[in-house]
């Protein structure tokens, strides 16, 4: 064998015996291209409009309505075809396209979270000092607390008034609007907090935003400036002191979400952690052409930063009771416990959560090798957790190359990773939950940059392709399976 023959028998063995993820951007086809563009532009008005999980919930309601679904309690009976939709306590939900097969054969969901890292109010949270009015918060999830200084805030929440009514807050988003702000020690004077660790170069309780500074024009009032604000919010939304005792408020970045990069390439944005998955798999549900065999089950999460404990996290009761719900009313007589039970073990999931891009500017918290990569498409993830996968539902070899086949016979590009170097750290999704209750499921999602920041960045071709992925779960995924 000459040396030609050789090189082109080592290509052939290398071609047919090894692996490698490629870029999700080639072929360059116009089309595609023009279409990833224009999912995008929806993507970044549902992250505009839906800035805490409760807005982003109202978001999906309503976009749900406009596409024919409507509320599971005007359904006395369903049939294939029909579009149904649960809220549940105004911070999660559950909708489904019912398919054709019989229910106890199982669904095909896919879950997601829709709450993010940020500053929540507390109880009491106003008060005057130096001839400042400010607000005391406590942050909500895993943040790097020095992110949140010295940058435009928002004001978004409800409160509720004394005969009961609610009332939606909105400060800081509207272009006319004043911001909301959190100081930070100028350079000349911060010899000693540079020297602090990172965790403490802000303390928790040195977030404090600030909220107005002139007085109430009454020299006889006390704590002037703090009235002043509470007189501007009576007058704004007929509130007193008393409603933010038991009120939702939360102080989130005042930014839009905006194109990144020369050739927009990117999204930036606050939140999409993990309300990218929530968009992505909401479009594919509603964008589903034909009735699925299996059921198709989308879910909204909440409390996932905080260990989606609470009526509304992914361990509530809630969301497999109105699961339970839906396969009564698709069966012919009352179903047992046990049939309940078959629907919920026959079930696939997809649990859909970001996980890291590699960042080549801090390299050595990755391994290259199993590392997912922002634009090489869909990322699964086998396992989360931390460490020694502390945490995880840890995804089987059979289910796992399930996926990974509906994956490539509908032509979605995908990768695998972890979330970083194996002693680093590392964390976990709403998956362990689901796996409890005997479903199939595996993570998977977008990677992002800079997660858990004020503006997470994510590659658009990577959004594009896991909607596509998501859209072929619920289409074909165990299509055939009895």
């Amino acid at each position: 064998m000459n040396t030609k023959d050789e090189k082109s028998a080592v290509k052939e063995l290398e071609a047919k015996l090894t692996f490698e993820f490629k870029t999700a951007w080639e072929p360059a086809d116009q089309d595609k291209l023009e279409a990833v563009q224009a999912f995008s532009e929806g993507y970044k008005v549902a992250l505009d409009q839906g800035k805490t999980e409760r807005e982003f919930v109202n978001y999906a309601q309503a976009l749900l309505e406009e596409n024919d679904f409507k509320p599971l309690d005007s359904f006395a009976k369903l049939e294939a075809g029909d579009k149904v939709y649960q809220l549940v306590r105004g911070k999660g939900l559950i909708a489904a396209l019912i398919g054709k097969n019989d229910p106890l054969q199982g669904f095909n969901l896919i879950g997601s979270h829709v709450d993010s890292p940020r500053l929540d109010l507390k109880p009491n949270p106003l008060y005057e000092s130096s001839e400042l009015a400010l607000l005391k918060t406590h942050y909500y999830g895993g943040i790097k607390k020095y992110h949140w200084v010295a940058q435009p805030l928002a004001l978004h929440g409800v409160m509720i008034k004394k005969g009961g009514e609610k009332v939606e807050v909105e400060i800081g988003e509207d272009p006319a609007d004043p911001v909301l702000y959190i100081t930070d020690l100028l350079p000349h004077l911060a010899a000693d907090q540079m020297k602090k660790d990172a965790s403490k170069v802000v303390e928790g309780e040195e977030l404090n935003v600030l909220i107005g500074g002139i007085p109430y024009p009454d020299e006889d009032a006390k704590n002037r400036v703090k009235l002043a604000v509470l007189n501007l919010l009576y007058e704004k939304y007929n509130v007193t002191e008393r409603e933010f005792i038991t009120a939702e408020l939360e102080i989130v970045p005042a930014n839009k979400a905006r194109d990144v990069g020369l050739d927009r390439a990117f999204i930036g944005a606050y939140g999409q952690d993990d309300r990218v998955c929530a968009y992505t798999s909401l479009r594919a549900l509603i964008d589903l052409e034909e009735v699925p065999e299996r059921t198709a089950v989308l879910l909204m999460y909440d409390k996932e930063e905080i260990g989606s404990g609470g009526n509304t996290g992914a361990s509530s009761f809630l969301y497999p009771y109105y699961q339970q719900q839906m396969v009564r009313l698709m069966m012919e007589h009352e179903p047992t416990a046990l049939e309940l039970s078959h629907n919920m073990v026959n079930s696939t999931m997809l649990s859909s959560d970001v996980t890291n891009a590699y960042d080549p500017t801090f390299a050595s918290v990755s391994e290259p090798q199993n590392s997912c990569y922002a634009g090489r498409g869909m990322a699964l993830n086998k396992y989360t957790g931390a460490r020694g996968k502390g945490g995880t539902s840890d995804a089987s070899a059979e289910y796992f190359d399930e996926v990974v086949r509906l994956l490539e016979d509908n032509g979605i590009t995908w990768q695998t990773g972890e979330l970083g170097k194996v002693d680093q750290g590392g964390g976990g999704t709403v998956a362990v939950y689901q796996a409890e209750l005997g479903l199939e499921v595996i993570d998977c999602g977008v990677p992002l940059l800079s997660m858990h920041s004020c503006f997470e960045v994510a590659s658009k071709i990577d959004v594009y392709e896991t909607y596509r992925g998501y859209r072929a779960f619920f289409k074909h995924m165990r299509k055939d399976r009895v």
